[in-house]
């Protein structure tokens, strides 16, 4: 049972953010991470490591294009079943939620395409 306050799981978005941002990780870490040790002056075996990522990257990245879709989906193609009164209910809220999507969209872009323009980092 949950209070007045409390969002049941099913029902909280937060994990949608959470799930794209882990897999953008996951599909960027084979060139970030590389980037990152050659910055850091960490070399050798530990590059290897990261770049062998490269496999699992499409996997990571259509993981990570059907976390946005889905909170696309939430916050724009369902109709929302909040109560009036409550927070949720608020336009303010729902245009706050809109602009950290989206920001957080573009970011998770920015890792996704990061092999593209990597090359500007290494010259």
């Amino acid at each position: 049972m949950t209070t007045e306050h409390e969002i049941p799981p099913t029902e909280n978005p937060s994990w949608l953010g959470i799930g794209a941002v882990l897999a953008a990780i996951g599909a960027s870490v084979c060139c970030v991470g590389p980037l990152l040790l050659i910055s850091l002056g960490i070399g050798g075996a530990w590059m290897s490591a990261f770049t062998s990522m490269e496999t699992v990257r499409p996997y990571f990245i259509i993981l990570t294009l059907i976390f946005i879709g889905l909170g696309y989906r939430k916050l724009y193609l369902i109709p929302d079943s909040c109560e009036e009164g409550k927070a949720c209910a608020s336009s303010e809220v729902k245009h706050k939620q809109r602009m950290i999507f989206w920001i957080g969209s573009a970011l998770i872009l920015l890792l996704l395409t990061f092999p593209w323009y990597a090359p500007i980092f290494m010259n």
